[in-house]
């Protein structure tokens, strides 16, 4: 098999309404959308995105920019081909828009290598299971009023989600501490509840609000503290008893080797266009394992169900709807869990109609 042409598509998928978390606006995800075409017909699949489409073209650009490594490649020499567009981008730096687009070839790769074995990628990495926890992400805003949340988290909970998120960000602790109390009320003690700060407190700020949150049994306290903080995360998390998750900001497995030799979370979050594809992704989970830390996936849902799928150390992913129009295939929720899809690849391709409807 070889690697004939390859393409992109810029689209921008509108939000219902805008959303706002402590330091995000958002109205739209806009998405370059990735096909690499092979001689055999098969078309491998992938996307990165940026918020309200901003700079998206740049994105875009990267991308288009390693075209050289592809065409007429064998799309099974996946390794050969990271590594070459790795050395490649030294001279820029292996982190941001350089990593965004290795992420996303690395991941419409191995979606290629799926369905030419005509087998799901879960099973070529060696499956662990078929059903993993998912948690509600896409809702439970800073930009929701108390009645709004208390709405949404009980119509999570006729989705089949048994598991869901709220942010906090307020500089005063006692708004996030009625908010988060106003959800665990709306749902019950029996469904899991995380929060995330999105980067927003210093650690004595977070760790104060940290301890009055503990009253509610969180599964997690998400992102205390900027990222590059990691001494302040190492801080919010021995002060506390809940558990830190974290990572999502970070590049690449050395960014994940961070976190990891600082204690700086105790639940590890790559997220899957800055880590560089599902090949590094694969190779920071069981890092993660070797040092005995879980992982949970960071947005990218249906991309990441593979790892879900074949990393015995994830214990969940983020269900993250912003995407969903694009796929012509849905993900399946019950009790809680989501199915990691039997179809070749990745299981999702895009839908045309989607391409023509949202397309830039």
């Amino acid at each position: 098999m070889k690697i004939t042409n390859v393409k992109t598509t810029l689209v921008e998928v509108p939000f219902e309404k805008p959303v706002k978390t402590a330091i995000h606006d958002m109205r739209s995800v806009g998405c370059s959308l990735l096909e690499i075409e092979t001689d055999e017909g098969l078309v491998g699949e992938a996307y990165l995105f940026s918020l309200n489409g901003v700079r998206l073209k740049s994105l875009d650009e990267m991308l288009k920019g390693f075209n050289h490594h592809l065409i007429g490649a064998d799309p099974h020499y996946i390794e050969m081909i990271w590594q070459k567009i790795w050395s490649e981008i030294n001279p820029m730096g292996h982190a941001g828009v350089t990593i965004s687009a290795l992420s996303t070839i690395d991941t419409a790769l191995w979606d290629l290598v799926g369905k030419a074995a005509n087998r799901p990628l879960h099973h070529i990495f060696g499956a662990c299971r078929d059903k993993i926890k998912t948690y509600a992400s896409g809702g439970l805003w800073m930009s929701q009023s108390i009645d709004e949340l208390q709405q949404e988290a009980n119509e999570f909970l006729d989705q089949g989600f048994r598991a869901m998120k709220i942010r906090v960000g307020h500089q005063d602790i006692t708004k996030d501490v009625e908010r988060v109390r106003a959800v665990r009320d709306a749902v019950g003690d029996e469904i899991e509840l995380m929060v995330d700060a999105n980067q927003s407190f210093n650690p004595k700020h977070a760790i104060r609000l940290g301890r009055k949150l503990e009253e509610f049994n969180l599964v997690w306290f998400e992102e205390p503290v900027p990222a590059y903080d990691l001494d302040g995360h190492a801080e919010v998390r021995l002060a506390l008893d809940t558990p830190i998750a974290s990572g999502e900001t970070d590049y690449t497995k050395y960014g994940m080797k961070d976190y990891i030799d600082k204690k700086a979370c105790d639940v590890l979050m790559p997220d899957l266009q800055r880590i560089g594809g599902l090949t590094e992704m694969r190779k920071t989970a069981a890092m993660a394992e070797a040092a005995n830390m879980p992982i949970s996936t960071h947005i990218f849902t249906e991309q990441s169900l593979s790892i879900a799928g074949s990393a015995p150390n994830c214990i969940s992913v983020e269900h993250m709807p912003w995407f969903c129009p694009l796929f012509n295939e849905e993900m399946v929720i019950k009790d809680g869990l989501v199915e990691i899809p039997n179809r070749p690849g990745t299981g999702f391709t895009f839908r045309t109609e989607a391409k023509e409807k949202y397309k830039l």
